[in-house]
């Protein structure tokens, strides 16, 4: 027997409709690429988004086709990207700090059809255009009176583009596991590979990302997403935020630490997401004018691990709550975020902190355990730490192409390439990437740990940690920190602060201090480039 309730498809054009009708009002406020503030609302975006999906499909794209976007955060972005998917196309964003040459193998790979680019990437885009043999048409995203001479094919500027059709359009109908959204990963070996998200899975990991454990939004909040939308699929604040109502501020491509700082204070922002290098940045700029942010609530902290100093930083002169997050591309992204449970609601100092450093627990909607090599389960006791393993209805089943071949295991579950522990209550802790983690003696180091200690120390701006070859032990940490600017960190000091803050066996044997540590296209720390550059280094006797 079955329900007898209706049929009615999770699909993306439905959030724009609930904001547009229900919070129409609501601002999207834009710092644009030509410079102004831009203001528009979610009415208006809705409307822009049916005449994107018209003017699309007269230009001959339909259900399936793959539209390329090189784009920072904008309203304009905003809209393309519900107008691709009113029509079962693929929006395909493409992250611009990637080598020129992954970029097209990217782009070819997923036989991008139209490619929509931000005034930033059009030298860029001229560049590879010879390249990209798919692209039939591009569409820069300003208005005719910004519009540069290229040299690219069949290039419009995206307002005359618009304006050659009005939104009496209605979005298409199809299945509901159609696919709707193209984001190629970083975090594999080889070539990049394509996630491909579903309007189902969208839909719902939006609604898991609403609960109130976690981003909790409602139509109160102004969310600012500082994280661009060619990451790990925006993490997914482009639908969780007009799904709640939620007033959005955009970027834009100025990302620095003092425009982050106007942004915040002018907007009113409550709650804000990004990587942990934008919040050092912009506690730095906040030292240094002494701005305070009397409207922010919660940071929300993902793509690498939160230093222990600046969730403390943000509570103690800021008044905001830190939320570290942890999730993948391959997860649409979310995986875990710490909010405090009755368990540990009480906690103080750094108990408190001990718990605010792990990602903490999954929404409904993610299943995860950890597993030895064997693949067998191990306990949630907080002690033990073995192989992550996720499943669930946002979770990518296989890559496009079939790239990798089969990715889940016999019970479904996807290996996520972390290793981490879980604790009782479900908060879960990464202790490294499989990849990245130091084997000494038989024994695991968590270079994450020791990276978030030693960017505790006063005179460090960021740190990094690898394994180098050791004659007795295999490997042990070699400590590399960049300084603070006019902070001269050394090794005894270093190593003095941390000192009975971690097992001694887990003490670095070496400190080596440098100008730069070399970063992904994401932002993470480039472990593999550090291992390369320190592959003749060996500790002093």
């Amino acid at each position: 027997m079955l329900g007898l309730m209706q049929d009615w498809p999770l699909l993306i054009p439905k959030i724009i409709d609930h904001a547009g009708l229900y919070h129409g009002g609501r601002k999207v406020i834009s710092r644009s690429i030509e410079g102004p503030i831009v203001e528009t609302t979610y009415s208006d975006i809705r409307r822009n988004a049916l005449r994107v999906a018209k003017r699309l499909e007269k230009d001959g794209i339909k259900l399936g086709d793959r539209i390329g976007t090189v784009a920072w955060n904008t309203w304009r972005h905003l809209e393309v990207w519900y107008g691709i998917t009113g029509i079962g196309a693929i929006y395909h964003t493409l992250n611009p700090r990637l080598f020129p040459e992954q970029i097209a193998w990217i782009a070819n790979h997923a036989e991008d059809r139209m490619m929509l680019v931000d005034l930033t990437f059009v030298p860029l885009m001229e560049k590879l255009a010879d390249k990209l043999p798919t692209v039939e048409r591009f569409v820069v995203l300003t208005d005719g009176a910004h519009m540069p001479q290229t040299s690219l094919k069949n290039a419009v500027a995206y307002e005359d583009w618009l304006n050659e059709v009005d939104d009496d359009f209605a979005w298409k109908s199809f299945d509901e596991n159609t696919a709707a959204g193209m984001c190629y990963t970083s975090g594999t070996t080889g070539n990049p590979k394509g996630v491909v998200y579903s309007h189902r899975s969208n839909v719902i990991h939006s609604l898991m990302c609403n609960a109130p454990d976690m981003l909790g939004l409602s139509s109160r909040d102004v969310m600012l997403p500082v994280v661009p939308m060619f990451h790990a699929n925006g993490w997914s604040l482009a639908f969780t935020a007009p799904m709640a109502g939620t007033s959005l501020v955009m970027p834009g491509a100025k990302m620095d630490g003092a425009s982050i700082a106007e942004l915040l204070v002018t907007y009113k922002v409550t709650h804000s997401a990004a990587v942990p290098t934008v919040w050092l940045m912009l506690l730095q700029e906040l030292e240094k004018t002494g701005q305070m942010l009397p409207d922010l609530t919660k940071v929300i902290i993902g793509g690498s691990a939160c230093p222990r100093a600046v969730t403390e930083k943000f509570r103690d002169v800021y008044g905001a709550e830190v939320m570290h997050a942890w999730g993948m591309t391959e997860m649409s992204p979310i995986g875990t975020l710490c909010s405090l449970k009755p368990e540990y609601a009480d906690l103080t100092g750094d108990a408190w902190l001990d718990i605010k450093e792990t990602t903490g627990h999954p929404p409904f909607g993610v299943e995860m355990k950890i597993v030895d090599d064997a693949r067998q389960e191990l306990a949630r006791d907080g002690k033990a730490f073995g192989r992550l393993m996720v499943r669930g209805p946002a979770v990518a089943g296989s890559y496009f192409k079939r790239e990798g071949g089969e990715i889940l295991d016999a019970d479904g579950f996807f290996d996520t390439g972390d290793v981490a522990s879980i604790d009782p209550y479900g908060y879960m802790r990464i202790v490294d990437r499989s990849k990245d983690v130091i084997k000494s003696g038989g024994e695991w180091i968590s270079s994450i740990d020791l990276e978030n200690l030693a960017v505790g120390h006063p005179d460090v701006a960021e740190a990094a940690v690898i394994g180098v070859v050791h004659p007795k032990w295999d490997e042990r940490p070699l400590l590399i920190v960049v300084p603070k600017a006019g902070r001269t960190p050394t090794r005894d000091g270093l190593l003095a602060f941390m000192e009975g803050k971690i097992a001694k066996w887990w003490m670095p044997d070496d400190v080596v201090v440098v100008d730069e540590i070399p970063h992904t296209a994401t932002g993470k720390i480039q472990k593999t480039t550090l291992r390369e550059q320190f592959k003749a280094y060996r500790f002093p006797a």
